[in-house]
């Protein structure tokens, strides 16, 4: 028996610098119903190290910096705060899970979690001073994956939180990653660089059609360059695969079954609907154990298109990034989508 729930995807349009991003946000924020939200995170955030936080991120991303400045500031809070609550620094964070395909020029992917800590807000943004980006976020200003104006593309992979050391959350390199690094090498030598709290994959793709798998545990990273890449959420490089989790047979057989996909030379759309269809053995419904599909999303580097659908059997929608840095895009202010509870 399923339920089914209408779930909104709101659209972010943020220009300016980043002090003036930041501020935006904070006052989108305030406008929402969000005070359940920033109790979690205050749960899951409150034995950060701020201090630690503060002057790394000064050293290794000023821009995201600025961000977080401005989102202080138009929430109303003081900087420590901020920081502590949205720069994903030493958090505590509940298992997701994620299935991706590079291939062919295109990157395509299923974000699986609960709807209950999903931001359901996907941001195009314009900043002066950067890269322009799009991608979906988490922690308002984290990004679970995104494509930049160079072309590069990164998501995340949840594999184990059990090796955990202080560092960040795997939404904020990837957002990191997106705002300084313009090709694979630049992306591979920030996250080799970069402390990481937990284990994460992260799936890597630039406008050269290359790409990359990073294995990362917080003490070592692995970087395997492989094409056509299939990313889930374990580890395979002997020197990483004991942090797996016990289970990991569900991760094991969707890159199998992407894998037998591979002979039919899927266009990017083709890709879309064998991930997107609730039929697929990539989409999922287990929400109340934070692992339902919420997002699809297909990545193009080389025209800097995507094509996004939310919950499943969605119809997809194609958006240029492209046309968004020009001002010449029309975008809607939602994306609908269904979700059916099992």
């Amino acid at each position: 028996m399923y339920k089914n729930e209408e779930l909104n995807v709101r659209i972010a349009e943020l220009r300016g610098n980043y002090y003036q991003i930041g501020l935006e946000q904070g006052n989108e924020l305030k406008s929402l119903p969000i005070l359940k939200q920033l109790e979690q995170l205050k749960e899951l955030t409150k034995n950060s190290n701020v201090q630690s936080a503060k002057q790394i991120i000064r050293s290794a991303s000023p821009n995201f910096f600025q961000e977080l400045k401005g989102l202080a500031a138009g929430l109303g809070m003081d900087l420590d705060s901020a920081i502590q609550l949205f720069s994903g620094y030493d958090v505590v964070f509940p298992e997701m899970g994620c299935t991706t395909l590079i291939n062919n020029g295109y990157y395509v992917r299923n974000y699986d979690f609960s709807p209950e800590m999903y931001d359901a807000r996907l941001v195009f943004m314009n900043p002066v001073d950067g890269y322009s980006s799009v991608g979906f976020s988490q922690q308002v200003i984290g990004r679970l994956d995104g494509m930049n104006e160079k072309g590069l593309v990164v998501g995340l992979h949840f594999v184990n939180n059990n090796h955990r050391e202080e560092g960040f959350i795997a939404t904020t390199i990837v957002r990191m990653l997106l705002e300084q690094c313009t090709n694979i090498e630049e992306a591979i030598t920030f996250i080799t660089n970069i402390p990481h709290g937990y284990c994460y994959n992260y799936s890597i793709t630039d406008q050269s059609g290359k790409s990359v798998l990073v294995e990362a545990a917080p003490q070592h990273q692995v970087i395997n360059s492989v094409s056509p890449l299939i990313c889930t959420n374990h580890f395979e490089s002997e020197t990483l695969r004991g942090k797996n989790r016990m289970q990991i047979q569900g991760s094991v057989k969707r890159k199998e079954y992407v894998n037998s996909l591979l002979k039919e030379n899927l266009t990017a759309m083709s890709a879309y609907y064998h991930f997107n269809e609730e039929s697929s053995p990539l989409f999922f419904k287990y929400y109340k154990e934070y692992f339902g599909t919420l997002h699809t999303v297909v990545y193009s580097p080389e025209d800097l298109s995507i094509i996004i659908g939310v919950g499943g059997n969605s119809k997809p929608m194609v958006f240029s990034l492209i046309e968004y840095i020009e001002g010449r895009a029309s975008l809607p202010k939602f994306i609908k989508g269904i979700i059916k509870h099992s």
